[in-house]
């Protein structure tokens, strides 16, 4: 019997300890971690200046409330405002979270409460989040949602010039992840920078999965050359600690003052002291080129090896978030993956999954992607 809602799909791994790209299991098998935690411990587990400087930070204290000054939030947001387009940053728990303080922040500051979003989107499970998911799966079973969400057509340029000046924000991923691991198209971005600046709407991008050089860059925003008014991190933020963050243009500091918004543990000194070790060795120069030739080894080799498998459609993606569409549905593939210790996730019904930590090394690349080929060739011979 368990003791906990059965809200999640458990694999049956129990997690001993873990380090690096590996986890063990209580039976002492080892497993190969392309999941990372969803795009979370992007410097791999168990790391040990994040240790160090939380170990620290737990030796002087580990909260007080936000009525006190602490310097270590003001340090994490400079390196955040340094790396962004933004000027300001509220800190909070989550990606849902950020997502809603910049939900609630485009009301206020514009003071209009439409906002569009796009299908297959996800943006959290919270009301106003998952009112902003166009993914009805999320939010079925749950009653009557927020009304004041639009969702268009993904990479649909045309599709934005229908909207006019009632909208108080658009909001996307810059590559879909929970949709298909499906990156925006170029002529796309800059029609909805476009279309933001036509109808006075602010710009949103959720950077939850894609930011904290996951696709190679600081934010994922950034390959695409817009400069948006929000952007909202999580994730990888904070390496394995709760944290999120939401970050805004100066313009915008006037509409949050003091009582329009609040976290209880919102920029805890623990969360923060992760994320100040985990940003400086992240938003590094070097360290993201060795991302982004990760990247196209890894993309390269998996489309050498079994781009034209009889199974394939696609492999796409940014950086370390990468996608292998499939022609039938993914979870067999998954599981079969799994069975051969390499740990994966599905985006959609029909697309694997690969996102392992920033610090993978090319001989972990080369194994993942023999247990994929291995994979992928049993799955034909099942077939036939």
């Amino acid at each position: 019997m368990s003791y906990l809602f059965p809200t999640y799909a458990r694999w049956n791994v129990t997690v001993k300890e873990a380090k690096g790209t590996w986890i063990t299991d209580e039976n002492g098998t080892k497993y190969l971690d392309f999941v990372s935690g969803i795009a979370v411990c992007n410097l791999g587990h168990a790391n040990e200046e994040i240790i160090q400087a939380v170990h620290d930070q737990l030796a002087k204290y580990w909260h007080t409330s936000n009525m006190f000054h602490q310097p270590i939030q003001e340090d994490v947001a400079k390196v955040l405002v340094e790396n962004s387009d933004g000027d300001a940053v509220f800190f909070c728990n989550s990606g849902a979270e950020a997502n809603e303080a910049a939900i609630k922040l485009a009301r206020k500051h514009t003071g209009k409460s439409k906002i569009v979003t796009f299908l297959q989107s996800f943006h959290g499970r919270t009301f106003a989040t998952m009112s902003a998911t166009g993914q009805e799966k999320i939010q079925q079973g749950f009653g009557p949602l927020l009304q004041t969400f639009t969702y268009l057509p993904y990479n649909d340029a045309a599709a934005l010039e229908e909207l006019e000046d009632d909208v108080a924000a658009i909001m996307l991923e810059v590559v879909q992840g929970e949709g298909g691991v499906i990156p925006a198209q170029q002529e796309f971005i800059e029609k909805v920078a476009e279309t933001c600046k036509r109808i006075g709407a602010l710009l949103i991008i959720d950077e939850i999965q894609t930011g904290i050089g996951r696709t190679g860059k600081a934010f994922g925003y950034q390959h695409y050359g817009i400069s948006p008014d929000i952007i909202t991190s999580a994730k990888g933020l904070g390496n394995g600690l709760p944290v999120g963050a939401m970050i805004g243009k100066a313009s915008l500091i006037e509409a949050f003052q003091a009582g329009s918004h609040g976290s209880t543990f919102g920029g805890n000194p623990i969360a923060m002291a992760a994320a100040k070790a985990t940003l400086a060795k992240i938003f590094n120069d070097d360290f993201l080129k060795e991302v982004n030739e990760k990247s196209d080894y890894l993309v390269n080799k998996l489309n050498r090896i079994i781009g034209n498998h009889p199974l394939v459609k696609e492999i796409r993606g940014k950086g370390l978030l990468i996608g292998i569409e499939c022609k039938k549905q993914a979870g067999a593939m998954i599981d079969q993956l799994r069975e051969h210790h390499l740990l994966v996730i599905a985006a959609g019904p029909n697309v694997i999954r690969l996102i392992p930590p920033l610090t993978v090394s090319y001989e972990e690349i080369d194994k993942a992607i023999e247990i994929i080929d291995k994979a992928f060739s049993q799955q034909t011979a099942i077939a036939h």
